[in-house]
């Protein structure tokens, strides 16, 4: 008999959010799942992890039996601690999420939710960062199953992009209205940061980061567009940080 796919679950939203939840109850009847998972919301660390103190791993008791860890560490923690102390042996495909907010464009740099894919990535992992727009914990995930489904069966079942990761991100509509899938790059955007300055009720000067996002790519081969257009995207994210149209620029300094 044939080993089933061993999938490993996690995300930045923390162990006990609604989007890991759901994600859990869509991937179980693929594989044999693994969970591990942050302790507590992790959202906006992106590829952190923790050096100089201590990360804690406790088991946690699901009511559905599946094998859980609460971590006290990153995203990207989890995962390292899920492949060299949890696992016995190097999982099939690792999905995380689902997030409960976008990571479209350049949201991708801050995400914890796709640092924890991106690491599966650099483990030579199949894996999937999911992504909702709506950041409502009240959201609802119903009708995302066959969707989610799909991709990771796909993600099994082909040759899998080489020194690369998925971002998918869910439209915030519902899943009736879904158009499909949409293979796109990322949108050229940014954040207009701004900070507002506060006092806090026992005395003193604190800032609330704010900002405006302002995406300022036009074209219809984006994950913004697909988005506003009712389609899933996905993204091929790579780890190669090289901006390798700018080396035959540099060859001409005189360095």
């Amino acid at each position: 008999m044939s080993q089933k796919p061993l999938i490993l679950v996690t995300n930045d939203d923390g162990i006990n959010a609604p989007g890991i939840n759901a994600l859990i109850s869509f991937v179980k009847d693929i594989g044999d799942v693994v969970i591990v998972a942050p302790e507590k919301g992790q959202s906006g660390m992106g590829h952190a992890i923790t050096i100089g103190n201590i990360v804690r791993l406790n088991e946690v008791t699901r009511p559905d039996g599946i094998k859980a860890y609460a971590c006290s560490g990153t995203p990207v923690d989890c995962v390292k601690l899920a492949i060299c102390h949890v696992l016995d042996r190097k999982p099939d495909l690792l999905v995380s999420g689902i997030n409960h907010g976008s990571n479209n464009s350049i949201n991708v740099i801050y995400s914890g939710t796709m640092s924890a894919a991106v690491e599966g990535a650099m483990e030579g992992i199949p894996s999937i960062g999911f992504s909702h727009v709506n950041y409502d914990y009240g959201q609802s995930f119903e009708g995302l199953k066959e969707y989610v489904q799909k991709i990771c069966l796909n993600a099994l079942s082909h040759r899998f992009p080489s020194k690369a990761c998925l971002n998918v991100n869910f439209p915030n509509i519902e899943a009736k209205n879904i158009e499909g899938f949409k293979i796109c790059r990322q949108a050229e955007a940014h954040w207009a940061d701004s900070f507002e300055k506060r006092t806090a009720p026992s005395g003193g000067t604190y800032f609330w980061l704010t900002g405006v996002f302002e995406g300022i790519d036009k074209g219809t081969d984006t994950d913004v567009w697909a988005l506003a257009n009712k389609f899933i995207s996905v993204v091929p994210v790579q780890f190669d940080l090289t901006a390798h149209h700018a080396i035959a620029e540099l060859n001409d300094w005189d360095l």
